[in-house]
C-alpha cells in the first residue's frame, strides 16, 4: 500500500494511501474512508449507511443529510445508487473535508458541504425536513466512540428534522450501544418509528441502526439490492435483523 499524502497536526497523523485504484483515509493508523473511482460500493461500513435508502421505492429519497462526512464515501454511494435531489454534509474536521475534495473526488455540485459542529448546525437549521439522515459522528481518531451520545435530546433533534416517513441511519460500535440508544430505549422517541433494523458486517464491530418512519421489509430491501446488477455482483454479505423497540 503506497502513501499518497500525509499531514501531521499536534495530535493526529492523517494519511491517504493507495491500494490498487482505491484511496483510503487513515487517522493515526485508523481506517476512516475508502474511495474507488471505478467501483462505488466499498464492501465496508459505508455501504451499510446508504443501503437503507433502498427500503424506499426509487426517487422517494430526495433530500439527504450526512452528519460526519469523513472522506465522502457515503456521498459517492448516495449519488450513484440513490440519486437524491440534494445531499447536505456536515463535518467538523477540516482535514477530512480537504481529503474529500482533493483525493476522494467530491465536487461542489455533488453535495452542499458545511465545516461545522453537527449539533450546533442542526440546532440552528431552519429548513425543510430530510427524507434520510445519516449520523456517522465519531469524536476521536481512534474511531471507537460516538462524538454525540445517542441520548434523548440528540435523537429528538434528529427526529425533528426528519420527514414523518423518513429514515434515520446511525452508526454504533456494538449492538449494546444501539439497544441503549434513545431511538430504541426511549418509548417517547421509539414510538415514532414503524420499523427498526440492525445491519452489520462480519469483519466490522460497527452496528448500523436503521429507524424508519414507515413500515419496512427486509425482503424488499434484499430484492431491490438484487435488482441492481452492481450490488448483486458485489455479494455484500451483510446481516440484517429486525428489532422490537420499547
Amino acid at each position: 500500500m503506497a502513501l499518497l499524502w500525509q499531514k501531521k497536526t499536534k495530535d493526529t497523523c492523517y494519511e491517504v494511501r493507495t491500494a490498487g485504484q482505491s484511496r483510503r483515509l487513515y487517522s493515526n493508523g485508523v481506517f476512516h474512508s475508502q474511495y474507488h473511482p471505478q467501483r462505488k460500493h466499498s464492501g465496508g461500513v459505508w455501504d451499510l449507511l446508504v443501503l437503507p435508502a433502498l427500503f424506499r421505492p426509487p426517487h422517494r429519497i430526495r433530500r439527504v443529510l450526512v452528519l460526519g462526512v469523513g472522506g465522502g464515501s457515503a456521498i459517492h454511494l448516495l449519488r450513484h445508487f440513490v440519486a437524491p435531489e440534494q445531499i447536505v454534509g456536515v463535518e467538523l474536521n477540516k482535514t477530512h473535508l480537504q481529503v474529500a475534495r482533493q483525493f476522494f473526488g467530491i465536487k461542489k455540485d455533488m453535495a452542499e458541504l458545511h465545516h461545522a459542529d453537527a449539533v450546533h448546525w442542526l440546532n440552528a437549521y431552519n429548513g425543510p425536513a430530510f427524507d434520510m439522515i445519516i449520523d456517522d459522528l465519531f469524536g476521536n481518531d481512534t474511531n471507537t466512540e460516538r462524538a454525540v451520545p445517542a441520548d434523548s435530546p440528540w435523537c429528538q433533534t434528529l427526529l425533528k428534522n426528519l420527514n414523518r416517513n423518513g429514515i434515520l441511519v446511525m452508526n454504533f460500535i456494538g449492538s449494546k450501544a444501539m439497544r441503549t440508544s434513545a431511538c430504541v430505549a426511549d418509548p417517547a422517541i421509539a414510538r415514532h418509528f414503524k420499523s427498526t433494523f440492525q445491519l452489520s458486517l462480519p469483519a466490522y464491530e460497527n452496528v448500523i441502526g436503521v429507524f424508519s418512519g414507515a413500515p419496512a421489509n427486509s425482503k424488499i430491501l434484499r430484492q431491490r439490492i438484487n435488482d441492481i446488477p452492481e450490488l448483486n455482483r458485489a455479494r455484500l454479505g451483510f446481516r440484517i435483523r429486525k428489532l422490537k423497540t420499547s
